[in-house]
């Protein structure tokens, strides 16, 4: 399986990437920086911002306060402001002001990449269109979608071949737009066929475009719900199987395993799978407790830190 991460590596790759405008960003380790950096995910603090109690342009400058510089946005806080320059402006110069990374964007609701229709499919990737010009214009490196079909999830292996085939057509299409743009392109474990981290991969491999990738959520392996009871995949077993591929990290802290079960994570034996893919790149995390979603937040933020010390 091909390392996205290394695909810059191979001198002649790297030769037909800048040609292409394919972005540089490394995920190398220079000797002096830790072994991963931390970021949040705006998601967190989903509550504060749907509730009125926090603004999305105050976002950065809150996740800095608290110990963080670097953040994950989700475009449902600034859904009409893709295409809104001076809007976009204000959120680089707050950033810029206080040298806080903008890392990627989560896009949510902008139609199905997988869906059945061509002409449906066709129209969620010139949804994203926009979402992408907004990321090169924030200095992101990337994008997140969603794999979703309507086709509905099932353990029908044909049902499962045609979704991942749809989906690869469609993010193979965001893809082509993106790559002058330099945007990385990746899709999150996030619920149906995508939280099987083997359907995932595949569908990755499939689409065939270096910018197609992957985000591994820790805690989004829960696939479906049948006779109430969850259908889940491994969580340590997707994120090795989904890391070959990423340009991210989710964390969020509960875990499943393969029988519907869910426990809290294990923080360091994740971080030594992750860190042993070669991945050196932010870890986001994506939790937020009800009523302490600050304090929470730090909690997490600190035990990343004493790994950073430690792995």
């Amino acid at each position: 399986m091909t390392n996205r991460r290394n695909f810059l590596k191979n001198s002649t790759l790297a030769t037909a990437a800048l040609g292409l405008g394919l972005p540089q960003f490394s995920f190398a380790m220079k000797a002096a920086d830790p072994p991963f950096k931390i970021s949040l995910a705006e998601w967190s603090v989903n509550r504060l911002i749907f509730g009125k109690k926090l603004d999305h342009l105050d976002f950065p400058l809150e996740t800095k306060k608290h110990g963080i510089h670097a953040v994950e946005y989700v475009n449902q806080f600034f859904m009409d402001k893709a295409q809104d320059k001076a809007y976009l402006k204000e959120m680089n110069t707050r950033c810029q002001n206080e040298d806080i990374t903008q890392v990627l964007i989560m896009v949510d609701r902008e139609g199905m990449l997988g869906a059945k229709s061509e002409s449906d499919r066709i129209q969620a990737v010139e949804n994203h269109k926009k979402w992408i010009e907004a990321a090169k214009f924030l200095g992101c490196h990337t994008v997140r979608v969603n794999g979703y079909s309507d086709i509905a999830w099932s353990d029908n292996p044909a049902d499962a071949a045609e979704a991942s085939k749809l989906v690869s057509d469609g993010i193979r299409k965001v893809c082509e737009f993106a790559e002058p743009h330099g945007i990385h392109i990746v899709i999150e474990n996030h619920g149906g066929f995508s939280s099987n981290a083997k359907w995932l991969a595949e569908t990755i491999r499939n689409a065939d475009h270096p910018l197609a990738g992957t985000l591994p959520d820790f805690g989004n392996f829960r696939i479906a719900t049948v006779d109430d009871k969850a259908v889940s995949y491994d969580s340590y077993r997707g994120v090795d199987e989904l890391m070959p591929l990423a340009t991210g990290v989710s964390l969020k802290p509960r875990v499943w395993d393969d029988a519907g079960n869910e426990s809290e994570l294990d923080y360091e034996r994740m971080m030594k799978l992750v860190l042993s893919h070669d991945y050196h790149g932010y870890v986001g995390i994506e939790h937020g407790t009800q009523d302490r979603e600050w304090e929470s937040i730090v909690e997490i933020r600190e035990i990343l830190e004493s790994l950073q010390k430690s792995l």
